[in-house]
């Protein structure tokens, strides 16, 4: 690529091969021509011929770059390899099973607009498009944590969100991290917007996550976080020479 991209568009896939072609179709109906961007790919370890059906796409889209983790690890340590790569100011993450629209994409950019000073624009899924148990269990974890951490996002489940490259890295970096990005960010003092946005229902394709992994896990995580929160220091400057 000759120009460095103001948009980094990010997607972390585990054996999505049949949703691959038609997701990188909508991300382009969504942005040519709008922004400067470029579209990462991070496959983690997929077995179902991902990454084969990602190279025949990156000839075919040179704005398209494709990263292979060697093992599965998880989907945070696989959005922390895209940002790390990526070229853009701003990083927008999607899930690659094609239930988060990317025609959301421009809203959250307006939002960034409106809002200059923030680090973090957030989709939050009113119409969610999955079983019943998915949406109790995601709004009692949800009701938790933000009861718990004050982060005041209430779907830090949804897949798409905006935010500053260089704000994220500077976050502490954990597996399982993208469930708390939103108290992440506050903790550094940065802002957040949240957005409604479309969620739609799973064309093709398994979740990859069960009740109880997204449970014990997350109460872990969440522990964490709040130990992080009691230590997070941040210093007022005064005065700077330069």
């Amino acid at each position: 690529m000759n120009n460095i991209p103001y948009l980094s568009v990010l997607v972390p896939i585990y054996n999505e091969a049949d949703n691959i072609r038609l997701l990188v179709g909508e991300i382009r109906a969504a942005l040519d021509g709008l922004i400067d961007y470029e579209l990462i790919y991070v496959d983690d370890g997929s077995s179902d011929g991902s990454w084969q059906i990602l190279q025949q796409s990156s000839q075919d889209f040179n704005q398209l770059r494709v990263i292979r983790h060697g093992s599965t690890y998880g989907q945070s340590i696989a959005i922390l390899t895209g940002v790390k790569a990526a070229l853009g100011t701003w990083i927008v993450t999607l899930d690659g099973d094609g239930q988060n629209d990317p025609a959301d994409i421009p809203r959250l950019l307006a939002v960034l607009k409106q809002h200059p000073s923030i680090q973090m624009v957030a989709g939050i899924r009113l119409k969610r498009q999955d079983t019943w148990l998915k949406r109790i269990s995601s709004r009692l974890a949800n009701g938790i944590r933000c009861r718990l951490l004050h982060d005041d996002t209430i779907d830090t489940g949804c897949g798409l969100k905006l935010f500053s490259r260089q704000a994220f890295l500077t976050l502490p970096h954990f597996n399982h991290m993208h469930r708390f990005l939103a108290a992440l960010f506050l903790r550094n003092g940065g802002g957040i917007v949240s957005i409604t946005v479309n969620h739609r229902s799973r064309v093709h394709g398994q979740s990859k996550y069960g009740f109880f992994d997204r449970l014990m896990v997350g109460i872990v995580d969440l522990f964490g976080v709040m130990w992080l929160q009691r230590r997070a220091i941040n210093a007022e400057i005064i005065k700077d020479n330069k």
